[in-house]
């Protein structure tokens, strides 16, 4: 454990979902447009719109992995050569503490974490398996955001701020979920970093269309996140004659390569080029578990683009986007090259707790922080969240 004179707040925590996550308030007429639950060969297997989904091979979470086993090999240290699997190592039954949120604050309290935000370890694959049923997507996030309300809470005691999943393919319905979730206080919500997917054509988060929904998250302050998941690039790769599904820990060489920094990349390319964040001016945006190998080649793009047209920008877009984007990197990203890059105070410890690809002790990730001061250090560990946590009105 790292000796740190302060306490944490950690920007990516997890729970593994209860297993009526996404049944427990759903409208039984849309059940199989949604999730359910079936056993098949003696197995009990999730059916997302009628199909047993594979985001993740073990929905019950029960055996699980052990946090942090993984954290070698996402490293790139394999002398061994084991594949994945064997990297695994043995999987434990599952803890008590990854599903219920008052044995985890003692958890947190153990791991020397005062406040996290958490995220949903198979809700970020599921609205890219649904996407071709705009109702449905709805359906089952509204049904899901209201056990999390109830299992979990977006501010329980201060500490746990859980951040429920907001989806615009239908973006009055959206907004109506936004409204709901600042009337229970949510201080973080979570989105696709993707494309609005449509059937007729898909849009940009950023145009003009949704700025309504944009509206209200600038006036409310509420920090989005945007979190790793599916989504939807796999298709991209079945164009390179890969499969076009997403499953969690299955890669090629191509998708580990090429694959796992398109979607943060092209988001907030998208987000810039549209004036996004012209029109509102009070946003705040963080990229969780979704690293920062992207980010080098992001702002060196811009500068480019800038520098041959800049009269298609309203400003620099690399100064909008330090103004307005946090960055979780990956503990095995250049975090240096990172401060340099875009300054301490946009960078935000993510642990990843309790996946097997994250840090078994969250404290670990200050033994990144090389070349930071002990300011800038607290700065990452803790106060840059602290600041997202509290909403921002204008």
């Amino acid at each position: 454990m790292a000796e740190l004179p302060f306490l944490l707040f950690d920007a990516d925590n997890h729970y593994y979902e209860a297993e009526d996550a996404f049944t427990r308030y759903i409208d039984p007429k849309m059940k199989k447009r949604c999730m359910d639950w079936a056993t098949l060969n003696g197995r009990k297997e999730l059916l997302v719109a009628g199909k047993v989904n594979r985001f993740i091979p073990n929905p019950t979470f029960d055996p699980v992995a052990k946090p942090g086993c993984l954290d070698d090999y996402y490293k790139g240290i394999n002398p061994e050569g084991k594949g994945i699997r064997e990297a695994f190592g043995e999987l434990v039954p599952i803890d008590p503490v990854y599903r219920d949120r008052d044995l985890r604050l003692e958890k947190m309290t153990e791991q020397r974490i005062e406040k996290a935000i958490y995220f949903p370890t198979l809700g970020v694959g599921m609205e890219e398996a649904l996407k071709d049923d705009v109702e449905a997507v709805h359906c089952a996030f509204e049904a899901f955001n209201r056990w999390l309300l109830d299992d979990w809470g977006f501010a329980y005691q201060e500490r746990i701020f859980a951040a429920p999943y907001i989806s615009i393919m239908d973006r009055d319905r959206g907004i109506k979920e936004l409204l709901w979730a600042l009337d229970n206080d949510a201080r973080f919500i979570v989105m696709r970093p993707s494309y609005i997917y449509d059937k007729g054509g898909s849009r940009s988060p950023a145009d003009p269309y949704f700025d309504p929904f944009w509206q209200i998250v600038n006036d409310s302050g509420i920090t989005v996140v945007y979190h790793g998941g599916d989504s939807g690039y796999g298709h991209y790769m079945a164009d390179w004659g890969e499969g076009g599904t997403i499953q969690s820990f299955h890669s090629s060489p191509l998708t580990s390569i090429a694959g796992g920094h398109k979607a943060p990349f092209d988001l907030m390319a998208a987000l810039i080029s549209h004036r996004l964040f012209e029109r509102f001016t009070n946003l705040r945006l963080a990229s969780i578990e979704m690293g920062a190998f992207w980010v080098p080649w992001l702002i060196q793009s811009m500068e480019r683009a800038y520098g041959q047209e800049p009269g298609k920008f309203f400003e620099d877009p690399v100064e909008t986007f330090k103004r307005h984007v946090w960055i979780s990197p990956f503990h095995e990203d250049s975090v240096l090259k990172l401060k340099e890059l875009l300054g301490a105070d946009r960078l935000l410890l993510g642990s990843d707790w309790p996946h097997a690809e994250g840090l078994a002790d969250p404290t670990d990730f200050a033994l990144d922080l090389e070349g930071f001061t002990d300011e800038e250090v607290k700065m990452v560990m803790r106060d840059n969240c602290d600041a997202l946590s509290v909403r921002r009105p204008v």
